[in-house]
Order: structure tokens, then sequence, then C-alpha cells
């Protein structure tokens, strides 16, 4: 048995569909159900019973060490997280919340059930937490990836909340002993992403014939990894990592949002032609640049390659077609997660930047 917190959500949902394709051990799938958790992403094995869902909250400690109690998984694989940075620029106090209060109690909640764990399931458990790239910062067009070893310096409140969970993981080890892992991962795409984020909001806007927004210049780069490579990485940090230890996982895969973007439209000029055959390109729009918006992001992944012999199976004109793809084929689950609430905040976040840039192309 393994427990799973986030699991609802993009990424978390992508590893419990790849478990259960690749396992038949039984999770226990832990999850607020905020606006981006849904239960619809895991409509394909409602009906394994070896999937035990249950709604709750992080921050409730009680109910984490009851969950722990009644189920005694073998491991702990973190997810749950407020992502999205435009997000905590409006409002990070949820991010403080979920980020950091949450990691702390459930980090306390486990390491009070590992403590009191029998040999050997004591020698065997992991506390595997999921992060991201953003806590190192921006790098330079000519500086080197991010490495394992690089400093931390976050530059928003969404960044600076999992730094601060990052730290807090790696303390329980080395003060508690707590057999802990941490990821830190690049920009995921694929199935199940919620429409706020870059991809999906264009593939989304595209095809409703709305405008293409793209902050500043467009020429922000960041490193794209398939969401099932994630996954496969994350399985392996779980057999084979060290405890104690980081692993970056990235998909060496560098594009300027504007590349993404251009890219998206290329294959919606395929796949779905509009009707007068003008290209979709002519839907991109330039928008006042967010605060404190990191220029570039790049992820060493060697360290996990070297160690543990995992290497992205996607090269992004592969994922990125496959991602495509897949919001053709599942309208009605767009259309699901676009409620009113969600519309309201694609009006705050986006209609108050709804500059046009001058830009050089």
């Amino acid at each position: 048995m393994i427990l799973v917190t986030g699991g609802a959500g993009f990424i978390g949902s992508n590893f419990v569909l790849d478990w259960f394709a690749q396992h038949d051990e039984p999770v226990v799938n832990f999850d607020k159900l905020t606006y981006a958790g849904n239960l619809n992403n895991l409509l394909a094995i409602r009906q394994r019973p070896e999937h035990i869902f249950v709604q709750g909250d992080i921050c409730d400690t009680a109910r984490v060490e009851a969950l722990l109690s009644t189920h005694r998984p073998r491991a702990i694989i973190h997810f749950a997280a407020e992502s999205h940075v435009d997000r905590s620029i409006h409002g990070p106090g949820e991010f403080i919340a979920t980020n950091i209060n949450g990691t702390f109690s459930l980090l306390e909640a486990s390491r009070a059930y590992w403590s009191a764990l029998p040999e050997p399931d004591r020698g065997s458990f992991r506390f595997l937490h999921v992060s991201t790239d953003e806590v190192f910062g921006s790098l330079g067009p000519d500086d080197a990836p991010f490495s394992e070893t690089t400093a931390y310096a976050p530059n928003s409140p969404y960044s600076a909340s999992k730094a601060a969970a990052d730290h807090l993981v790696r303390s329980y080890h080395h003060t508690y002993g707590l057999p802990t892992l941490t990821t830190n991962c690049s920009n995921n795409y694929g199935p199940f992403h919620f429409p706020e984020k870059l991809i999906p909001l264009m593939i989304a806007n595209a095809l409703a014939g709305k405008s293409l927004p793209i902050y500043g210049d467009g020429k922000n780069v960041r490193d794209w990894l398939y969401v099932s490579d994630h996954c496969a990485a994350i399985r392996k940090v779980l057999v084979s990592g060290r405890c104690g230890e980081t692993y970056n996982i990235g998909g060496w895969n560098e594009k300027t949002n504007l590349e993404v973007v251009d890219t998206l439209c290329h294959i919606l000029d395929q796949l779905a032609p509009k009707a007068d055959e003008t290209s979709y390109r002519e839907q991109i729009s330039y928008i006042t640049d967010r605060p404190g918006h990191d220029r570039r992001y790049a992820i060493d992944a060697r360290k996990i390659e070297r160690e543990l012999g995992w290497r992205p199976v996607e090269t992004f004109d592969s994922g990125i077609q496959k991602t495509v793809q897949w919001y053709l084929d599942n309208q009605d689950w767009v259309a699901d997660v676009q409620s009113g609430a969600y519309q309201q905040w694609l009006e705050q976040n986006y209609n108050l930047r709804n500059t046009v840039q001058e830009v050089t192309q």
C-alpha cells in the first residue's frame, strides 16, 4: 500500500493512473479536491478496489494520522500543492498554508507513524516529496542548467513556498532520520492539465476562437517534461533513490513560450483547421508581463540518469503531439473544468494585463 497526496490533480492523477498500469499494489489517494483536483481524471480506475480515494486536507494532522494508522502505507508520495505562480501573486496565503504548513503537518504525522513501525517496515519506508525547478530562481541565457547543488533563489510566493517545503523535508531527514527523497521537476505537460497553465490554456483558447495571451516578449524559456516521463522517474526514485538525496527530473527540452505556442498553433492547424483556413497564429497577442517573471529554467538531469538509469522517453515533438490530440479527443473534460469560478479567474489574471505590447519578433 502507498499513500499519494494530491492524487486527483494533474501530475498526481497521472501518477496514480500510471501506477495501476504497472502495479496491482493498492493506493490510498488523499486529495482536498480544490479547483484543480478532479475525480474525473480517475474515471479509468473507478472500478478498481485497489484505488481508495479519501477527500481531505494535508493540513489536518489528525486526519492524516488516522489514514496512516488505518492503511499502514509503505511509502508516501507527496504531490499535494498549490502550484500556479499567477495565483500565488494574487493570493499567497493559500500557498503558505498548503505548501509549507501542509507539508509540515504531513511530515509530523509521517515521523510519528514511521518511528512506531517495526523492522523491517521501518527500514523500507519512504517519504517522497515532489517539488519544482522554480525553487532555483532564474537563469541567464548562457548559465549552466540547474543541478542538485544549485543554490535556492525563489522569486515568487509559489516558488518560495515550495523552497520552504523542500527545506523542511531535508531537515526531517537530517534531524530525525526520516527516510526522505526529494525530486525537482521542470514544467510538466500532458493529459488532465488544468487549463490555467500555458499549454492547455492555449489549446482551449485557440479552439474557442479567443486570444492566445503571451506574457512580455514571449522569450521566457522553460524545460518541458511529458508527464508520463515524470511519473516513470518518480517510480525510479521511490525504488532506488538514496535517502536524503534530491534528484532533478527534466525533459532536455528548452523552449521559449513563443516557440511552444507556435508549435501548438502548427499542430492545431493540421489536426483541427479553422473553417476560414487561417492559422491559429493570428490569435496570438502579447500582454503585460507578470511581476517577477523568471526568464529561464533549465534542468541538468544527469544525476538521475547516472545513478538510477532514468531518461525521458518523449521528445517535445512527440509529447506535444500526444497532448494536443488528447485535448481534441476530450473536449467534454475541458468543458467540465471550465466553470464559472475558472472564468472569473481568467478575467482577473489576464484582462488586467491585456495591454498589447510592441514586440520585436
